[in-house]
């Protein structure tokens, strides 16, 4: 059984160990998500992500986020975002990382895992300010809504 580099689950994906939260994630958590069941050319595997959204009354259920890529874009882009370190638990925090604003998911929270760091032990690492700042405006670039930010 091999271990995978960036999501610290075991490889081939049926022997990987995940383990839904069961809470309300919070705007910045970096989360494990299984995005496995999906089809090409959509992301289908299981990756980093941060969450974006807040709790919202009558969503509790369902959760913002933008996954992270540890593979450098081929061009810059004002919705693919360098994150200021490596959130992962297991890795260095000067591996390099961004987040893939463009690619914005509202999912089940079923599909979400803290980082296996041990034997019964996750861990929820979370972003700071100013990188949830810079993913938030990520995605207004992302989905074309750049205009809404004020030029002040």
């Amino acid at each position: 059984m091999l271990i995978n580099r960036i999501t610290g689950f075991c490889t081939p994906l049926k022997d990987c160990i995940f383990m839904p939260i069961n809470f309300n994630p919070r705007a910045g958590q970096i989360l494990v998500c299984n995005l496995s069941d999906f089809r090409e050319p959509e992301m289908n595997k299981v990756r980093p992500v941060m969450v974006v959204s807040p709790r919202l009354q009558y969503r509790g259920e369902i959760v913002a986020f933008v996954p992270i890529s540890t593979t450098s874009p081929r061009y810059p882009k004002p919705f693919i975002v360098q994150l200021s370190r490596n959130y992962h638990p297991n890795e260095d925090d000067n591996y390099p990382c961004w987040a893939k604003c463009d690619m914005i998911l509202n999912l089940s929270r079923s599909r979400l895992s803290g980082f296996k760091v041990g034997r019964r032990k996750f861990e929820l690492p979370s972003a700071s300010g100013e990188d949830l700042a810079a993913v938030k405006v990520g995605i207004l670039y992302g989905l074309g809504m750049q205009s809404l930010l004020s030029s002040e």
